[in-house]
């Protein structure tokens, strides 16, 4: 019996699952690792843990689906989050996670160097990337730096462990590192510039087409993983860009938006847009000939969790009862307004020191009103990011919701009502993992092309209607929330230690 492997390292840990050659689940597997915090806007995981959590998870999949031969391997990861490596490939320190902000002054440093490759990510680079987060490490960390032989994305180290081959994935240096695959590949006068003039020389030897074949397992994680047959690794990329391919193929005007601790949100346009409020169009980066266009709310599922737990106090086990409560109040009428800006805003502000507010307590505010605007902030910013997306000329007919709001009703409902449109729920699947099976059945020959495997492997999904007595409630509410976010600016940057005029 023939199968797929599928790998994804989320923020709070790895996941594992093996699919039938029919796409049906045989098998899946979880394992947590700790994230540190050691500043506000830091957050750091050790690749150690990435590649104990993965191999649990993996040998879980495995036994629940009765040991079957794996055909083809697919890894995904958040992105970026840069390990950097000695040249036996061992941490010289903890890997900067996707969400860690430190590298806000080297982002805007990026948007002065004028370089064309810039004109595919709105003419700077993010704060989370690649490119910014190297150059905190050569001006702050400068030892640490010399002495890295590899500074590469999550999914590169784990395609590396699992084949023993530095193997790039397209999609993350186009979308993290400036890639150019229509020009000169790497910008190396982008890096000179920008004082990182040897950084591609620490980045993978090549870079790999996303579905194409990278090389077999290596016989050392062969065995750690406890995984038979031809078991080909294929090239993978970014955990929610790669699941456009888990909802039919990605046709456009179809946007996935995978919801989570942060919700990050992609489509496919055949003809580029630039418009500065989005990142992208990438070239290339998910399917040859086509644009990737990307947006993303750094904190959203997140927030919630703060709220119920941290802010609120209440246990997890209690979290259902206080979703529920809030669902039962009226939209808005709490008077509250939340700012999702907890670690910063990426799409549509590209503002890393945007801070969280809730607006509007009094002594009679309730948690359960606390909550309700939570979720209300996070479904604004939700709506916030599809409005640049229409703003710019990127067409958004159908959007398609996955990750941990299936979990949340109230989340779900109230993005459906702030939205004014129906959105389609993929629930009791995991679509990173998902577009991994589709990236390892074409890699491994089972299907011809990767939109040819994605159209065979579409999920199930319901759709959400929004309530129309809610839509008109919500309209009002998202003003509020753009004129809030405009009000606190200010203080937000001084509060987040930012220079004035910086």
């Amino acid at each position: 019996m023939a199968a797929f492997l599928a790998l994804d390292l989320g923020t709070e840990g790895a996941r594992a699952a093996v699919y039938g050659v029919d796409g049906t689940l045989m098998g899946s597997g979880a394992d947590p690792y700790p994230t540190r915090f050691p500043r506000p806007g830091w957050a750091e995981q050790d690749p150690d843990d990435w590649w104990r959590a993965g191999a649990n998870a993996v040998r879980q999949a495995l036994a629940e689906a009765g040991g079957p031969e794996i055909e083809g391997v697919a890894v995904a990861t958040t992105a970026s989050t840069v390990a950097v490596l000695d040249r036996d490939g061992r941490p010289l320190r903890p890997a900067l996670l996707w969400m860690d902000g430190r590298a806000g002054e080297e982002s805007e440093l990026t948007a002065g160097a004028g370089h064309p490759v810039l004109r595919y990510s709105g003419g700077r680079d993010a704060v989370e990337w690649l490119v910014p987060k190297a150059m905190w490490l050569a001006r702050h960390e400068p030892a640490t730096y010399s002495a890295a032989a590899r500074i590469v994305e999550a999914v590169d180290y784990m395609v590396w462990r699992l084949t023993g081959r530095w193997a790039g994935s397209r999609m993350n240096a186009v979308c993290k590192s400036n890639y150019d695959p229509r020009g000169t590949g790497h910008p190396h006068d982008l890096y000179e510039a920008l004082g990182i003039g040897d950084l591609a020389a620490k980045l993978p030897d090549e870079i790999v087409p996303v579905g194409d074949p990278v090389g077999p397992l290596g016989a050392e994680a062969r065995a750690e993983l406890g995984i038979t047959g031809q078991a080909t690794v294929v090239s993978g990329g970014i955990d929610a860009h790669l699941s456009l391919l888990a909802v039919g193929g990605g046709h456009e005007g179809q946007v996935s938006i995978v919801c989570g601790t942060s919700n990050a949100f992609v489509t496919e346009v055949a003809e580029p847009v630039f418009p500065a409020t989005v990142w992208g169009p990438y070239p290339d980066a998910l399917r040859t000939g086509r644009w990737l266009v990307e947006g993303g709310q750094v904190s959203a599922g997140s927030v919630l969790a703060w709220t119920g737990e941290g802010l609120i106090g209440r246990p997890r086990a209690e979290i259902g009862g206080l979703i529920k409560a809030a669902a039962e109040l009226p939209p808005v009428e709490h008077g509250l307004i939340v700012l999702d800006y907890f670690m910063g805003n990426r799409t549509p502000l590209r503002d890393p020191h945007l801070r969280g507010a809730v607006l509007g307590l009094t002594l009679a505010s309730t948690p359960e009103q606390v909550y309700r605007a939570a979720v209300e902030g996070v479904a604004y910013g939700t709506r916030q990011v599809v409005d640049s997306f229409t703003d710019g000329g990127i067409a958004v007919d159908e959007i398609f919701l996955s990750g941990g709001i299936q979990h949340n009703e109230l989340w779900l409902q109230t993005t459906a009502d702030v939205l004014g449109r129906p959105v389609h729920l993929v629930s009791g699947d995991n679509l990173t993992l998902r577009a991994c099976s589709v990236l390892a059945a074409a890699g491994s020959g089972r299907h011809g092309s990767l939109a040819e495997a994605a159209a065979h492997y579409a999920p199930k999904v319901r759709t959400v209607e929004p309530v129309d007595g809610n839509v008109a409630a919500y309209r009002h509410g998202y003003a509020d929330y753009r004129a809030a976010t405009a009000a606190t600016t200010g203080i937000s940057h001084r509060l987040s230690g930012r220079r004035p005029g910086a």
